[in-house]
């Protein structure tokens, strides 16, 4: 049996080392960009519009000692008042849907069930903002319980753009003026990110009227739709140039 062995000189080992360490900087400048005189910051632009998707919740309340009857009631109501409100259902103009369906044991001092209350809702939402109110002021056996406008998906699509270059404006001219205060004449832009929302979101008006006056009141609900917020924000990173 016979071992061969291989001498490397030691001064190859070395070169090709001292090759590779060479190499490293370079490599690492390559895959990452540099990070001297880089500068962060957000700027954002709003945009006030009139609200114009009127939304409005109705609810019936039924109370029995058993569940089945107390159900069957709710059933009954709610799917008159649904009926009553497809009539004056129109794509846009006014959508139509249920809401919160819900039956719960109520209890005596003992602790025991000594009865069933339930609830169900009616959501009438569209844009017709006088079909809504006059529908929903035609639907008996409910009450109105909420009156809420916000802003729909097409107008703030509508003024996205309008909001959302305001903003980009805004940073452009922030980076431009940004530079300058730091004594450089220039910037590149890094990266950036651009969202837009809504501000605020819906507010509902609360308004209630009483059993007795349900079956009487055929006039609409008042409502007053009000000023909403939409706003775009610029978030990103600039590199400062001499």
């Amino acid at each position: 049996m016979s071992l061969y062995l291989r001498l490397v000189p030691v001064r190859m080992v070395l070169a090709v080392t001292l090759a590779l360490a060479a190499c490293a900087p370079a490599a690492l400048a390559a895959e990452s960009p540099a990070r001297e005189n880089l500068l962060s910051f957000t700027t954002s632009a709003t945009l006030e519009v009139t609200k114009d998707l009127l939304g409005i919740t109705l609810q019936v309340v039924k109370e029995g000692t058993d569940a089945a009857a107390v159900q069957a009631q709710l059933k009954q109501v709610l799917d008159a008042a649904l009926a009553e409100a497809k009539k004056a259902s129109q794509a846009g103009a006014m959508e139509v849907r249920t809401g919160n369906f819900s039956l719960q044991p109520r209890y005596g001092k003992e602790g025991r069930i000594n009865g069933w209350q339930g609830q169900a809702e009616l959501v009438l939402e569209g844009k017709d903002s006088a079909r809504v109110a006059q529908t929903a002021g035609r639907l008996t056996g409910m009450n109105v319980t909420s009156v809420g406008y916000s802003i729909s998906r097409e107008l703030a699509d509508k003024h996205d753009a309008e909001v959302t270059a305001q903003a980009i404006q805004k940073y452009r001219t922030g980076a431009s003026e940004l530079a300058k205060q730091f004594g450089y004449s220039s910037y590149v832009l890094r990266e950036v990110s651009v969202q837009s929302a809504e501000q605020g979101g819906p507010r509902p008006v609360m308004y209630r009227r009483s059993e007795a006056s349900v079956a009487s009141m055929d006039a609409p609900v008042p409502t007053e739709p009000g000023k909403g917020v939409l706003s775009a924000t610029v978030s990103g990173t600039v590199a400062l140039v001499k």
